[in-house]
């Protein structure tokens, strides 16, 4: 099971309802944050969830309505005795700007780790996540993130048997493990079928609609897309700012043959999104628009 919510949906500046920029999802008690712009704290503490199991915050990039509430962040979570280590991942600079705003948080009770993004796209494997971060549109170098759960295949007891596979061994190698025992090597997939549907969120904003964007997408049970206007005049507005409106959205959710979708990042002027859903459902049927504290649940499809 993977719990997504969608902390805050603002760009630029907070509103009175609205918090800015921030994606926070939950899996086998460890949580992670995607961006972290002013008022995080407050989001998460209104939805009722916790800041200690925090274990990896990824960054699109350095804009301060993405990242100006780690500072504080960083305070209460060292302030509530926390010592395991926190894991940062984000584009190129991303110690030098974390320790620059650290110069207002200079004492933590726990390590910080950086991993700096190479390229135009990189995959890492952390606590049970595949995170893949792929470079998209923006006026400055900014990333989108899928973050998938994957789903190794059915343990075969009638192939363990088959292939005179100690039942001692039965256990570590439907947990992954290699076993090498009297000059035999037991692999895996020796007993495991065909990997099965994981769950899979991609996280996007701060863009312009990408090729990228539709290569990562297809397949996400949820993706999750700024929508900076929903007025179709502002679209030259859109493209010079680098951002997206609510029909580029649709249209990108439609071709990358998403499950669902939900909008994000507004514009402070945008005060109903729901005015202009009609528009884009009448382009990808099954979107709606964020607000701070939506929250999904994804469980695992049935065998």
């Amino acid at each position: 099971m993977l719990d997504v919510c969608l902390v805050g949906t603002g760009g630029m500046m907070p509103l009175p309802r609205r918090w800015l920029t921030a994606l926070m999802t939950r899996y086998k008690g460890s949580s992670l944050l995607i961006d972290c712009g002013e008022g995080t704290q407050v989001a998460i503490k209104e939805k009722g969830w916790s800041f200690k199991p925090i274990d990896v915050i990824c960054f699109t990039h350095f804009h301060g309505d993405h990242i100006s509430g780690l500072p504080g962040l960083l305070l209460t979570m060292g302030n509530a005795e926390r010592t395991e280590p926190l894991t940062l991942i984000g584009p190129k600079g991303l110690e030098r700007v974390v320790n620059a705003l650290r110069v207002i948080a200079p004492e933590l009770p726990f390590e910080l780790k950086f991993i700096e993004i190479n390229g135009p796209e990189q995959v890492f494997e952390i606590n049970g996540y595949r995170i893949t971060a792929f470079r998209v549109n923006h006026n400055v170098l900014c990333y989108g993130y899928t973050l998938e759960i994957l789903r190794q295949g059915k343990f075969s007891p009638e192939r363990a048997r088959e292939q005179g596979i100690p039942l001692e061994y039965w256990n570590p190698l439907q947990k992954g493990n290699v076993i090498e025992a009297d000059g035999v090597t037991y692999t895996p997939d020796m007993v495991l079928g065909p990997a099965r549907k994981g769950l899979k969120v991609t996280y996007t904003t701060d863009t312009r609609p990408t090729e990228s964007i539709v290569k990562h997408a297809p397949g996400s049970d949820l993706f999750i897309c700024e929508g900076m206007y929903g007025e179709d005049d502002k679209l030259e507005k859109a493209k010079g700012y680098k951002h997206m409106t609510f029909r580029e959205a649709a249209a990108l959710a439609r071709d990358a043959g998403v499950k669902e979708m939900w909008l994000t990042h507004y514009s402070p002027s945008l005060i109903r999104p729901d005015e202009y859903m009609d528009m884009v459902r009448g382009i990808f049927p099954n979107a709606y628009p964020g607000k701070d504290g939506k929250t999904m649940e994804l469980n695992f499809e049935e065998d």
